[in-house]
């Protein structure tokens, strides 16, 4: 008697990914083809605006989490705001004074977006978060985040030494980091 091999419950999950993302791109390609108002939209809100991709993560789990994924269990490793003693203006955000080998928590849930060196500010991470603001965080050193990873509200991003810099940007604008602290 032979017995059926069935796929693991992972590659299932997978596929279904797999099998929606090629039912989305199909229908945008379709809608570009027929309505020339649909393109240009398209081509507008794609190539000249910041894509915001915390947006279509959180529709993604909201209608097809279910679906697709298995539960995930997410680890809050702390629910404080960012300890600091003193605070001052610096550049386009804030120069956050905190303790030696602080490790940072993140403030909300989004995708990292930007891992690397800006001027001024040393390593940066920057987090597009849920709510469309884009937090930078400067001067990081042992982090074990990777790019288009999704980091939720309390767990560490990394770790800095005396000193933090924070900016937030929405929209490509700055905004006021007294609200967002």
């Amino acid at each position: 008697m032979q017995t059926k091999r069935r796929l693991k419950p992972s590659v299932v999950r997978y596929l279904y990914k797999i099998l929606i993302v090629i039912i989305i791109t199909l229908i945008v390609l379709i809608l570009m083809k027929a309505s020339n108002g649909f393109k240009s939209k398209f081509y507008k809100y794609v190539y000249d605006t910041s894509f915001k991709f915390s947006s279509v993560n959180s529709l993604y789990h909201k209608y097809f989490n279910s679906i697709v994924d298995t539960k995930k269990e997410t680890n809050t490793v702390s629910n404080e705001k960012i300890n600091y003693s003193n605070i001052k203006k610096y550049k386009d955000g804030a120069k956050l004074t905190v303790s030696n080998n602080y490790a940072i928590p993140v403030q909300e849930s989004g995708i990292v977006v930007f891992i690397g060196e800006k001027e001024g500010y040393n390593k940066t991470i920057i987090v597009q978060q849920n709510n469309g603001i884009d937090m930078w965080y400067g001067n990081i050193s042992n982090t074990n985040i990777k790019l288009y990873d999704y980091v939720t509200k309390g767990s560490i991003i990394g770790e800095c030494d005396k000193y933090l810099y924070v900016v937030f940007k929405k929209n490509g604008n700055i905004v006021s980091y007294e609200e967002n602290l």
